[in-house]
């Protein structure tokens, strides 16, 4: 037990620093870029002409129905094969980014969709123009009621970047593979990386439920105004 404590105590500092270097990166950028690509394409699905709105449904088609890991190989490995050749902390980030998009384009889809219509007639009602409607009074709505599922899939992604391990992006996870590879201790040394892992997204359900109840405040103060 003593070992094991020291093997701990020793490999905390490399396993965070590979944390903060890249798995915390990946994730905020991966995030930030597929949420943008995420709001484009639900908005290309409601409300884009049927051409565009076709490619749009057949990304999230494709996206949503392969594995993470697999389009991961596809990037890294697979495009080289086609001289598209790429570093593995940006096929990572492309990987992540067009996974994220899809699945955020559905929650957006669909909390777009929920606004009452009614919101929109009295946005045009007071000489708004489309663009000024959805940005000032539907995306908010919108917004308020996406947090939670949104939340949820930044917490997801926290743990699904353990994944770039597999195309040698030097994140968190590989970094207790590569400690392994040379204490030979792979049991305490990948629950030392689980509990970083669990903490974080500890720490992030926490602040989830923090912003999910002053949306709620908000919301209820609008609906007093009303």
């Amino acid at each position: 037990m003593q070992h094991w404590l020291q093997l701990m105590a020793e490999s905390l500092p490399s396993l965070l620093w590979a944390g903060l270097i890249f798995t915390i990166p990946l994730t905020l950028l991966s995030f930030s870029f597929g949420l943008i690509l995420g709001l484009i394409t639900a908005i290309a699905r409601l409300f884009g002409p049927t051409p565009v709105a076709i490619v749009a449904r057949f990304y999230v088609w494709v996206i949503r129905g392969t594995p993470l890991l697999v389009q991961l190989f596809v990037i890294f490995y697979g495009l080289p094969s086609i001289g598209i050749l790429l570093d593995a902390f940006p096929a990572a980030l492309i990987g992540f980014t067009l996974n994220i998009g899809a699945y955020s384009s559905e929650i957006i889809r669909a909390v777009i969709s929920s606004v009452p219509k009614g919101q929109w007639e009295a946005a045009y009602s007071i000489g708004m123009s489309w663009r000024q409607a959805m940005s000032r009074t539907i995306l908010p709505q919108a917004g308020r009621v996406a947090v939670p599922p949104l939340s949820n899939t930044f917490i997801s992604l926290v743990k699904d970047t353990s994944l770039a391990a597999a195309i040698t992006v030097p994140e968190l996870f590989q970094a207790a593979q590569r400690i392994v590879a040379t204490t030979y201790e792979p049991l305490i040394l990948y629950i030392e990386a689980a509990l970083i892992y669990l903490a974080l997204s500890s720490v992030l359900s926490q602040l989830q439920v923090r912003l999910e109840r002053r949306f709620a405040r908000y919301g209820g103060m609008l609906e007093a105004n009303a």
